[in-house]
């Protein structure tokens, strides 16, 4: 399957096929330089996959997790894009989830003013969410994502097969992104994850439904200037509850709790019957100490308020623009 994205000079394919990962060399451009970024979780027969199929290939590999989005990781990478002789006409790779894409691509972003760049991703969450839409980032002073630019990839590769590896926890935090967009979105795919018998038979459609509503977001706001701040739905809380947490949590766990609170109290318990489907959390021990801080360093914020999501019944949504302490008071009773 291939979904296209309409960006005028910036457009690109999205390839979805199991064993998309053997058709590498045959699907991207990839006979020049090439930065391979990866990860210390992702098996490592990925990354050398794309090596192999590149006229001249380096596989940085990074340790797994959030704190790696830093800029040591950043320094790293530009240095050995540096070192490889890396030209504009050359490319960065990144295989792995949602820390590789946009560490990598930041570098890309930035490396001689941009050079291009390929998202293969290999985790269900990267899959339905984070591998298109051209955001790219890392992490400074707790704060997710602060520092960033917008870099498209001039294709996206999906290979459900990838999905095999990994463990139970992160298909589930992938679902979350998933859930997320069923709930603004389409109401539909919210019934069928909540009347699935077997969620992991599905992820294919999962997949292909979840990207569809982000491509047709991007599409209409690509640099996020209105209607793609509706993919923040569940984030707002979300990262700071991940800021907090100090990796004990998935971002797509954070995600899910983060809904909870910006959706309408009639909606709330079959939300927490979707969430404890699809193995999500839908309690958390933590304090409005904790979280605001973070929610101040929001970066949908305007002055000291915040643009939030809400969603009063599926396959719909409306903004709300809300000072920190007005998000805290929502979880009072939620999560508080």
């Amino acid at each position: 399957m291939v979904i296209s994205v309409s960006l005028q000079e910036e457009s690109y394919n999205i390839y979805i096929e199991r064993g998309a990962l053997a058709r590498a060399g045959e699907l991207l451009h990839l006979a020049r330089r090439v930065l391979v970024v990866t990860d210390s979780g992702v098996p490592a027969a990925y990354a050398a996959a794309v090596a192999g199929a590149c006229e001249l290939a380096q596989i940085c590999t990074l340790p797994a997790g959030e704190s790696s989005k830093s800029f040591e990781s950043y320094q790293l990478l530009l240095r050995a894009m540096l070192r490889l002789g890396m030209t504009r006409g050359d490319c960065v790779a990144a295989v792995g989830g949602g820390m590789a894409g946009d560490l990598a691509g930041f570098a890309a972003a930035t490396y001689m003013r941009g050079v291009d760049f390929y998202n293969i991703p290999t985790t269900l969450l990267s899959q339905v969410d984070s591998s298109i839409g051209g955001k790219t980032a890392i992490d400074m002073d707790g704060v997710k994502n602060i520092v960033g630019a917008f870099h498209q990839p001039r294709a996206v590769l999906i290979d459900p097969d990838t999905l095999r590896t990994l463990p139970p926890r992160q298909i589930s935090a992938g679902l979350a992104e998933s859930v997320k967009m069923a709930l603004t979105s389409d109401a539909d795919l919210l019934d069928r994850i909540e009347r699935s018998a077997d969620l992991t038979v599905g992820l294919p459609e999962i997949i292909a439904r979840s990207l569809t509503i982000k491509k047709n977001v991007v599409e209409q706001d690509p640099h996020e200037h209105g209607l793609r701040r509706v993919l923040n739905f569940g984030h707002t809380v979300g990262h700071a509850i991940e800021s907090s947490a100090g990796g004990r949590l998935l971002h797509g766990e954070c995600v899910a709790l983060g809904m909870l609170p910006m959706c309408a109290p009639a909606l709330r318990p079959r939300l927490i019957r979707v969430l404890r489907k699809c193995g999500l959390p839908t309690e958390i021990e933590t304090t409005r100490e904790a979280l605001l801080p973070y929610l101040r360093h929001d970066k949908k914020g305007q002055g000291a308020a915040v643009t939030a999501v809400e969603v009063d019944e599926p396959g719909s949504f409306r903004f709300t623009t809300m000072m920190p302490e007005e998000i805290l008071h929502r979880l009072e009773g939620v999560l508080l």
